[in-house]
């Protein structure tokens, strides 16, 4: 699923889910964390789905949400590690 429209009302997520689902659409509910976010009842909810980007746009404006454009964090691939000295750099002489 490439796109994801975030609700801060489970009510108004769950009718999102529904109307995509009734339409034929791959939906999935989920709850986001976004850092700093401390208390579990105020992360909001994520409604992620095949359906094209204007269909998601037109309910996301509907029911007050947002299109999260940005990938997942686990979906990201990871970066090659980085390759380290074993042992400290010597910056001075060691002739001296």
């Amino acid at each position: 699923m490439s796109l994801r429209g975030i609700f801060f009302s489970e009510q108004e997520a769950r009718t999102v889910e529904g109307l995509l689902a009734a339409d034929g659409y791959d939906v999935a509910l989920s709850r986001v964390r976004y850092a700093g976010e401390d208390d579990d009842e105020d992360h909001p909810w994520a409604v992620s789905t095949d359906a094209p980007d204007l269909v998601l746009e037109v309910l996301v404006d509907r029911y007050d949400g947002w299109v999260d454009d940005e990938p997942e964090a686990s979906s990201a691939p990871s970066p090659a590690p980085l390759d380290l000295p074993a042992a400290p750099r010597r910056h001075h002489n060691p002739d001296s």
